[in-house]
């Protein structure tokens, strides 16, 4: 596993051994920036990266140019893979890893926090429903930038993909894998 392109491009990535920790692909990697450079959202961005794994999400929307990136993980060795992955790429300043489920960070996270810009969640596909219950109450609570997108990552066997408080932007998918891409409804109050 590698970052695909920008300034750590073709560095490669750690991951835990064993099959708990299931990264996401080159392949699905390098089609999804694709259709977020067409998107216009990794300049810049704030990133959050949830169930972060080897952080190879949000590690590619760091070295594609995003100015900064939360990663919220659980798992004990995807978070030292994860930790490992950012100290030998020197992304330390631009980081934060949150060692804590998903929905325990959400609650705690304050609301004066700046709002996230790109989204990017990639949950164990038996997890799917309630990640999309966490993404719906990071929209709920006023996390997002009116203009974020928010990528949920899924097996391409859940065909009805849906997260309350956003709108449907894309739907791809690649073999086993598929991702849905939402944003906040034109008009919605800033978060």
């Amino acid at each position: 596993m590698r970052v695909i392109a920008g300034s750590c491009g073709g560095r490669r990535l750690v991951a835990p051994s064993g099959e708990t920790t299931r990264p996401t692909t080159d392949r699905v990697r390098e089609a999804l920036f694709s259709i977020l450079n067409g998107h216009g959202v990794l300049e810049g961005a704030r990133v959050l990266d949830l169930y972060a794994g080897t952080g190879a999400l949000g590690i590619e929307a760091l070295s594609r140019g995003a100015a900064a990136a939360t990663f919220v993980e659980s798992s004990r060795p995807a978070l030292v893979a994860l930790r490992e992955n950012v100290r030998s790429l020197g992304l330390e300043d631009q980081v934060e890893i949150v060692a804590a489920p998903a929905d325990r960070w959400l609650r705690s996270l304050r609301p004066e926090a700046p709002p996230y810009t790109l989204v990017l969640a990639d949950p164990p596909w038996a997890d799917v429903a309630r990640a999309q219950e966490v993404l719906a109450a990071l929209v709920k609570k006023g996390h997002l930038a009116p203009d974020a997108l928010v990528v949920l990552e899924h097996a391409s066997r859940d065909v009805a993909m849906a997260v309350a408080g956003l709108e449907r932007v894309d739907a791809r998918a690649w073999g086993d894998t598929a991702v849905w891409l939402g944003s906040p409804p034109a008009g919605s109050p800033p978060g």
